[in-house]
């Protein structure tokens, strides 16, 4: 009634004041309701703010959050994906746990400051940490496509894991369909894409946590590879993975020894004759020993003659033929990096080491007759890995030749992918080495259809009447004219956007590479001779003052404190893993000592693994989330440089990467872990619930340093 009243009294020849008046109150009723939500509006800002508060880890590329008006800049920082999982957007099924955490972090209520001593972290790191840090950014279109193709893959297959949640005090913030959307149509310069990242609220480790072991359970008892010997029991049934595939949570539990016991390892150069063969007992190695000539059992070791291998002639022979056949192949000279596929025979790799020649064998987890595991018992590089339809973990083109004497792989299956993947490790110029016995004529001729489509030049071929191999020799071309002259275009050749060095869980493609050709890029240049190359920085590198510095630091800290003020008994140390390898200073500053270095690059850091095999040195890449592709008790010391402060944030369960160090390490191994003081404290005390023996702490200022020995104990 109110209302019709004064329309009435706005009709009448008087009421010109009565509408303006209306007019101002519907513009005063309008101001406040705009004032009402702009005013929510503005709280959500400032509660967003507040998470500068929240300190990065040591090398964080996102240090602080930039808030002005962009909404996916927030998300972006919690969009990294962990271990295969992936973002959710906002029409899929997420656990009322996940909504509700979701949901606080969106009000601003899941805001909380971390303890003070973890907020400094970010301002504590080393000075080789910051240079990391600089290189990282130059570096992230690499990282991120590594990274990427392990999502791309396990999505394919099924295996993701599809919790949320990241254990206690963990979250993932999810995106929502529209900030997805932004996020792939930045054209790729958004380095928070394709991961996840676990908010650790609190120290890395719990300092007031016990943790009370057991011993694995698994079918693989005492040669347990958690990401190789993955199998699925339905009924009486098991199926062994033919990918690499990795439990849905890390491994908490602890390998057993050996049935028999375990004795201290036989040390170099001895290890090349003879181990102890109840270090390396295998189901099925007593057969095969009764097969072979080239190893004997011998009381309690297996013994390796000198000079015997699976080649009638012996294996000096052989190698002495193959640089006959093609003089420019000078080993340990031209040829320092050669990748030995499928471990048979260790006599190969142990023959190459005495010419200075440095073989990575490539023991093919494809049957119960691997003798990796007595490679690196022998102290030769070894590492396991399957070889199905994913890239081995190695960049393009750092192996100078390739050898694949007898393995049983089927070059011409599958579109010719495996000969493809040889392809994109081989150095441009490179040598591909294939020696077989009785080769049928209709795979000769497959093989050879398959080399000529990706432009192979058949250097040699020969059937050695000594041996009775058959051995050809492959070069891989040095320019991408030859790719042009081909009448058919296949395979065709990969497109731009394709990175050849992506590696961790990259689908093998059906496609060719182009060589290197700009100066900036690896493999534009053969790298100088052994042992030249080690010191020697290519043009292609952009910093060499880092590369510089880094060599003059690793070289100091080995020479006047891990050689001579730790305690170690380098006589006794041959297998050695660096977990954390930027530019293998470290490696390199051994060189001299009787030792090979594993150097592992980690997919979450610079790619600097390329110029790593430039040096003449040998690594792969890995994520510390997941197990390592190698037997248990496979190295005599582990070197460790700020890992875990890079991989809080990363990882699930950090202590899953002490309980792997743990599978990894001999009894009586060593480890020498540089870190910060706030993460060596609460990991001493796990070392010492694994009854490890701390053999020296030290610490100056924020950071420190731990050397530890591994002891024979199992729960």
């Amino acid at each position: 009634m109110a209302v019709a009243r004064f329309g009435r009294q706005v009709k009448r020849p008087g009421g010109f004041c009565i509408k303006m008046t209306a007019v101002a109150i519907l513009g005063l009723c309008f101001i406040f309701v705009w004032s009402m939500f702009s005013s929510s509006s503005s709280s959500v800002t400032t509660r967003i703010e507040s998470f500068d508060n929240i300190g990065s880890p040591p090398g964080s590329r996102n240090t602080r959050v930039n808030i002005p008006g962009t909404q996916s800049s927030i998300k972006g920082e919690d969009e990294k994906k962990f271990n295969g999982s992936v973002t959710l957007s906002a029409h899929e099924h997420k656990s009322e746990k996940d909504q509700k955490e979701v949901a606080n972090v969106k009000k601003g209520k899941g805001k909380k400051k971390l303890p003070e001593k973890v907020t400094k972290l970010k301002h504590g790191s080393e000075e080789s940490e910051s240079e990391d840090s600089e290189k990282e950014k130059e570096d992230e279109d690499e990282e991120r496509e590594v990274v990427d193709g392990k999502e791309e893959a396990l999505n394919d297959e099924g295996e993701v894991n599809g919790e949320e949640t990241g254990g206690d005090g963990a979250f993932i913030v999810s995106l929502d369909q529209e900030s997805e959307e932004k996020l792939e149509d930045d054209g790729g310069e958004s380095e928070e894409r394709g991961k996840k990242r676990y908010k650790i609220k609190g120290p890395l480790f719990d300092p007031k946590a016990h943790y009370h072991w057991k011993l694995c359970s698994t079918r693989s008892k005492h040669n347990y590879i958690p990401c190789i010997d993955m199998e699925i029991t339905t009924g009486r049934l098991q199926y062994r993975h033919t990918e690499r595939s990795c439990p849905r949570t890390e491994p908490m539990c602890l390998v057993p020894l050996p049935r028999d016991g375990y004795g201290s390892p036989v040390p170099w150069p001895d290890s090349k004759v003879k181990v102890l063969y109840k270090n390396v007992q295998h189901p099925k190695l007593a057969a095969f020993i009764k097969e072979h000539s080239w190893v004997m059992e011998s009381g309690e070791y297996l013994t390796f003659p000198q000079n015997q291998s699976e080649l009638r002639g012996g294996i000096l022979h052989y190698l002495e033929s193959i640089e006959e056949m093609v003089p420019d192949i000078e080993w340990g000279k031209n040829i320092r990096v050669v990748l030995d596929i499928g471990c048979t025979d260790s006599a190969f790799g142990a023959s190459l080491l005495d010419k200075d020649v440095l073989a990575l064998t490539l023991g093919l987890k494809d049957d119960l007759v691997d003798l990796a595991q007595v490679a690196i018992e022998r102290g030769f590089p070894a590492l396991v890995s399957p070889f199905g339809n994913r890239r081995l973990p190695f960049p393009s083109g750092v192996f100078d030749a390739i050898h694949c004497g007898g393995c049983t792989i089927p070059w011409h299956s599958n579109g010719g992918k495996h000969l493809l993947e040889m392809n994109r490790i081989l150095r441009p110029g490179g040598y591909f080495v294939l020696s077989t016995k009785h080769d049928s004529f209709e795979d000769e001729e497959v093989m050879s259809k398959l080399a000529a489509s990706i432009c192979w030049n058949i250097l040699a071929h020969k059937t050695d009447e000594v041996s009775d191999v058959g051995v050809k020799i492959y070069q891989k071309p040095d320019s991408n004219d030859i790719y042009e002259l081909r009448r058919k275009k296949y395979p065709p050749l990969c497109k731009e956007n394709d990175n050849p060095d992506a590696a961790w869980y990259v689908p093998v493609k059906t496609c060719l590479h182009a060589i290197p050709s700009a100066i900036e890029q690896h493999g534009t240049e053969w790298p100088e001779e052994w042992p030249k190359r080690l010191e020697r920085y290519p043009d292609w590198l952009s910093d060499k003052d880092k590369l510089v510095a880094d060599t003059k630091h690793w070289k100091a800290i080995v020479e006047k404190s891990y050689l001579t003020g730790l305690g170690i008994d380098w006589s006794n140390i041959r297998n050695v893993m660096d977990m954390k390898a930027i530019y293998g200073g470290f490696a390199a500053a051994l060189s001299q000592q009787k030792v090979w270095v594993m150097n592992v690059v980690p997919v979450h850091t610079p790619d600097t693994l390329p110029f790593i095999f430039e040096r003449g040195l040998v690594g792969t890449y890995h994520d510390w989330c997941e197990s390592f592709g190698t037997y248990p008790r496979s190295y005599d010391l582990l070197h460790v440089d700020h890992l875990f402060s890079r991989l809080k944030n990363r990882c699930k369960q950090p202590v899953s990467i002490v309980v792997e160090m743990d599978r990894l390490l001999r009894p009586g191994g060593w480890t020498i872990i540089r870190e910060k003081v706030e993460i060596l404290e609460p990991l001493e005390g796990i070392l010492k619930s694994l009854h490890w023996e701390i053999r020296m702490t030290y610490a100056q200022g924020k950071e420190g340093i731990l050397c530890a020995q591994k002891t024979m104990w199992r729960p």
